[in-house]
């Protein structure tokens, strides 16, 4: 099965009727993902025959009357790493929490992943990785400044710390799929910095364009779908994921004495209260029991839509 990733910033008037439409087309198509609509563009990932996916790309190129075609980044998963399809609005396609950031007016500028590497080799250039704490634990760029956020909202507190200390020097932002990098690059070029870049197309396009030998990654990739974690390769990678607070989980986590499967781990366990440990403890037994059945209980999927900080 084919998985396709696209986002493009741009002005959309009726994101509701434009979703409706969407989700007719998705479903005639027989695809299955997640698509986030509201006025700044659109955000998603489908999963399904090449075909099709191309189908509803055409679409939504007709429908917005797109100059340049979306250029989604390809990736094969064995099984449908989604159980449905849905196309939600929402106030910003990636929630910055800044909706008055435009980066299809204003951004940074695109760059290769051979002009990335140049930028990783400059010492005068801040690497910022402007996605999460729990994806920077699992694989980052050498170098590069983990903003310690637990969401994208977070971000701009991290931003005018940033701006406070040195708006001289060069910039360099990445994230998963180019989304939220490209908004972040929005937002410091509104906070006065001058020279700022953005990984075209995120860590996802250059690990499919960038040779072995000159692969700067390391560790894996999270992505927000089944597959929890691509590795240099983009193959599904080694993590599992905790289903009560969704953090990607190594086999260490696994072994360890706080996790309990469908209820807890160590990243969790000291936040769980009574209430909520009893309602996943009853969650985790009826998946055990339809898992014993044969069956897949709605308690062992995960929301496709679960985060707003979306990057696939």
């Amino acid at each position: 099965m084919r998985v396709a990733a696209f986002y493009r910033f741009l002005d959309l008037g009726d994101p509701e009727s434009f979703a409706r439409e969407l989700l007719n087309e998705c479903r005639e198509a027989g695809l299955l993902g997640t698509i986030l609509v509201a006025h700044e563009g659109l955000n998603g990932t489908v999963a399904g025959a090449g075909q099709d996916i191309e189908r509803v790309l055409r679409f939504i190129g007709s429908e917005l009357g797109l100059d340049t075609a979306l250029e989604p980044r390809w990736t094969d998963a064995a099984e449908a790493p989604f159980r449905r399809m849905r196309v939600k609005v929402k106030k910003e396609i990636v929630a910055l929490g800044r909706p008055d950031i435009e980066p299809h007016r204003k951004t940074g500028r695109h760059v290769s992943a051979a002009e990335w590497n140049a930028l990783l080799d400059d010492p005068q250039v801040v690497v910022v990785d402007t996605r999460n704490r729990y994806e920077v634990e699992i694989g980052s760029f050498p170098g590069a400044l983990d903003p310690g956020t637990d969401s994208f909202r977070e971000f701009p507190a991290f931003a005018a710390a940033l701006a406070g200390e040195d708006r001289e020097r060069p910039l360099a932002m990445f994230c998963t799929g180019g989304i939220r990098c490209e908004k972040a690059t929005a937002l410091m070029l509104e906070l006065g910095f001058e020279n700022v870049y953005h990984l075209d197309g995120g860590i996802l396009s250059y690990l499919e364009e960038m040779r072995d030998a000159d692969n700067r990654w390391q560790g894996e990739c999270f992505v927000f779908d089944t597959r929890v974690a691509v590795d240099r390769d983009l193959a599904e990678g080694g993590y599992v994921q905790c289903h009560a607070c969704r953090r990607p989980l190594s086999s260490a986590d696994l072994a360890s004495p706080d996790y309990r499967e469908g209820v807890s781990c160590p990243r969790c366990v000291d936040r769980l209260d009574a209430a909520r440990e009893a309602r996943l403890e009853e969650r985790a037994r009826q998946v055990r029991i339809a898992r014993e059945r044969g069956e897949t209980h709605v308690g062992a999927i995960l929301d496709d839509a679960a985060s707003e900080d979306r990057d696939l």
